[in-house]
């Protein structure tokens, strides 16, 4: 054992500061800058055209004999426009209080909500975090419109709040999901360079004389682990660049971004192990495919499926967002080459630590086996050493 990690040390540090001291580092950090472009322009197409579709909650406090003709009023405009278009209402029934129920709902609404109705002294009040003129507001004042029965309707009073349960909510989930979109770019950016990271070495000769002074488990661990580090150093990078760029250009700074369930601190404290065990998981599996690689020629060819499998695991992992404890979402928080991303997507909307732990151990506990069965396959497709014994010669023996 001692031999395995002082040789996996050596091949890590060798390979480390070939790597981070080389010139071609540059361009290494230089590569999420394209396809960060590309998905932030994408994103933006795809999240205006969700959002024209987005249907806020909003909770109507009334008995349901009051409640009955505003359903039915966002009933026929429904039909008329489309269900895709209106708001969605739920009731409530009243309770005490008016002013207190109705910042429980606002607060610790189950649904979350995004503004809550409510009737008190015989005039409609909307509050929640909506703009007056915006869609919600008015959407709501033609249904009222279309609910009156004729009779002269006062003014819609609205009053906008910081936050709701269903702003919040809806932050948490859109963090989550560009910390899925980070995590998953930065793996199949990195993790899938370890195809093609043994092309020169067997081409040279070279890897039969590392062969020769470490165990080849070494160097596989070595390898791995020297890449990892690297991705590290060029992670830290990007986030101390990516900070500078929000801190300078986006509206409210830094402070102006929704914050995580488990505060910024914890959840980039997990986005760094994630990563960790992400590209560990995905890298010995790619280092082990890459290995069975002597051109240029098969990395191109293996790159391809690795690549979609990598798209598959990401849709897997998204279905957790939004709803981390359904079922799909635990298999995916289950599923070791997945967990990573559906764990952080419920860091971002869950404030229970315990999930986190469990979940690290059990992903250490898939990277110890898929390291020992990559570092096998690697070992067997790097010197092809050892020609099969017969089965007869086995039985003589």
């Amino acid at each position: 054992m001692r031999k395995l990690l002082h040789g996996a040390f050596v091949i890590a540090r060798r390979d480390f500061s070939a790597t981070v001291l080389s010139k071609t580092f540059l361009f290494f950090l230089l590569g999420p800058l394209f396809p960060f472009l590309f998905g932030g322009a994408f994103g933006g197409i795809v999240g205006g055209a969700v959002g024209a579709v987005d249907q806020p909650l909003v909770a109507v406090i009334a008995t349901e004999p009051d409640f009955k003709p505003l359903a039915e009023a966002r009933s026929r405009l429904a039909d008329g426009l489309g269900e895709g278009h209106i708001v969605r209402l739920v009731r409530i029934a009243p309770r005490g209080d008016f002013g207190a129920q109705q910042q429980s709902l606002l607060t610790n609404g189950d649904p979350p909500v995004q503004a809550v109705l409510a009737n008190a002294g015989g005039r409609p009040h909307l509050t929640g975090a909506i703009r007056p003129d915006g869609t919600v507001a008015q959407q709501m004042r033609l249904l009222l419109a279309n609910a009156s029965t004729g009779a002269e309707l006062p003014p819609l009073a609205v009053t906008a709040t910081a936050a709701t349960s269903g702003s919040l909510a809806k932050n948490r989930e859109r963090t989550a999901l560009v910390g899925q979109v980070i995590l998953f770019f930065l793996s199949l950016l990195l993790s899938t360079m370890l195809l093609s990271q043994l092309i020169e070495e067997k081409s040279n000769k070279i890897i039969e004389v590392i062969a020769a002074a470490v165990p080849i488990d070494a160097l596989f661990i070595g390898k791995l682990f020297a890449m990892l580090a690297a991705s590290i150093v060029g992670l830290i990078v990007w986030a101390a660049a990516g900070a500078g760029a929000i801190a300078s250009l986006a509206q409210g700074g830094l402070g102006g971004l929704p914050v995580p369930a488990l505060g910024w601190p914890a959840f980039l404290g997990l986005g760094i192990l994630y990563f960790a065990m992400n590209y560990l998981l995905l890298g010995a599996v790619f280092l082990a495919i890459g290995a069975q690689a002597t051109t240029a020629r098969e990395v191109q060819t293996l790159s391809m499926p690795a690549t979609f499998a990598q798209v598959v695991i990401f849709g897997f992992a998204a279905t957790a967002i939004g709803a981390p404890d359904s079922g799909v979402g635990l298999a995916a928080a289950i599923f070791p080459l997945s967990s990573p991303l559906a764990m952080l997507a419920r860091a971002a909307q869950d404030a229970a630590v315990w999930p986190h732990i469990a979940a690290l151990v059990w992903q250490m506990l898939w990277v110890a086996l898929i390291l020992r069965l990559g570092a096998g396959l690697f070992r067997k497709t790097v010197l092809k050493s050892g020609p099969r014994q017969k089965r007869w010669r086995l039985r003589r023996a």
